[in-house]
């Protein structure tokens, strides 16, 4: 913040608040039991033994080709990296340098493991293998919507130490529909940068992308429920204050609506929950696995083994009706 007046719309003022210099996620910000909040990867190894069984079957369609990669967006400091990487995938044929970790914060990269492609952008050209956005579409800076008699756009207006929402109209089209009438105040998010960025991944791409997130089916939902609710923030595991305050100290996230991923993208080819996606790509048979070698060396326990354990705890997480379970899982 500067003592300048300055007026941004509300995207552009995420994107400094999360990504600029003085940033979130510049700054320290990161997933991890350490970190500030918990997605799947860091539950442990076997959602990424998991999605190395897909990325594997994804390879088997294409025809097993030789410059499949694992494209990661939104890669964090690398912990999805690091456990498909362990569990061997067939499609990388031990050639770790083709799993591609992308990651805009550098603070990020510096964490990510030897070997991989580190990028901040995703390489230029065509593009052969998976993509996967595990928890990425929330994190992207989006557009606010408010209603205001009308539906109207959010900016945010930083004058001197003073930062307030100033609502004008929407620059351009919005791409979903919207009830006519709503609670005075009432938001939804508006993500064109997320959609953009799926958008010109899909037309590049020779293969498969992979979205995870928490989702809601239609954005006009939203509308009708308290937003804070779907647009929150987050700071030291626990939920923050309000987005307009603690700028740069706090996460800020939305649910995401698939109204308009597949307005812009077309129909999905399959649309489940993260329980659902993981039991078909046979995270039960990983904790049977699991089960049977701790049986088999418990007398002696080592790393394997106690690694091994984990895989129940670990599925109870994830397959979590109320919690990790509940997230929906989106292909193309």
């Amino acid at each position: 913040m500067t003592d300048e007046a300055t007026l941004v719309r509300f995207d552009e003022f995420l994107d400094d608040a999360l990504y600029g210099d003085s940033g979130f996620y510049s700054t320290g910000g990161r997933a991890g039991r350490r970190g500030d909040f918990i997605t799947s990867p860091e539950v442990g190894p076997l959602f990424g033994a998991v999605l190395a069984r897909w990325c594997d079957a994804m390879w088997r369609e294409l025809g097993q080709p030789n410059d499949f990669c694992v494209y990661d967006l939104g890669a964090g400091p690398g912990t999805l990296a690091r456990s498909i990487l362990a569990a061997q995938p067939s499609c990388l044929g031990g050639d770790a340098s083709r799993y591609v970790a992308v990651e805009v914060s550098a603070e990020q990269r510096a964490r990510h493991p030897e070997g991989i492609q580190s990028r901040p952008m995703l390489p230029d050209g065509r593009l052969s293998g998976v993509v996967i956005a595990n928890e990425l579409l929330d994190n992207v800076p989006f557009r606010l919507l408010v209603f205001d008699g009308s539906w109207r756009e959010a900016w945010v207006l930083h004058d001197g130490s003073n930062v307030s929402e100033v609502l004008r109209d929407a620059d351009g089209e919005i791409p979903v529909r919207l009830p006519e009438r709503a609670t005075l105040g009432a938001r939804v998010p508006w993500h064109e940068r997320g959609v953009s960025l799926l958008r010109e991944v899909k037309e590049r791409l020779h293969g498969h992308v992979l979205v995870i997130d928490y989702m809601v089916p239609l954005t006009a939902s939203l509308a009708g429920r308290p937003w804070r609710d779907w647009l929150r923030t987050y700071r030291d595991q626990e939920r923050g204050s309000h987005y307009l305050r603690d700028i740069g100290r706090q996460d800020v996230t939305t649910d995401v609506c698939i109204d308009q991923l597949e307005a812009a993208l077309g129909p999905a080819e399959s649309i489940r929950s993260q329980a659902q996606f993981l039991q078909l790509w046979g995270i039960d048979e990983l904790v049977e696995e699991g089960k049977r070698v701790w049986e088999a060396e418990a007398a002696r326990p080592g790393l394997r083994a106690m690694t091994m354990r984990s895989r129940v705890s670990e599925a109870e997480a994830l397959l979590d009706p109320a919690s990790l379970g509940s997230f929906t899982v989106m292909t193309w």
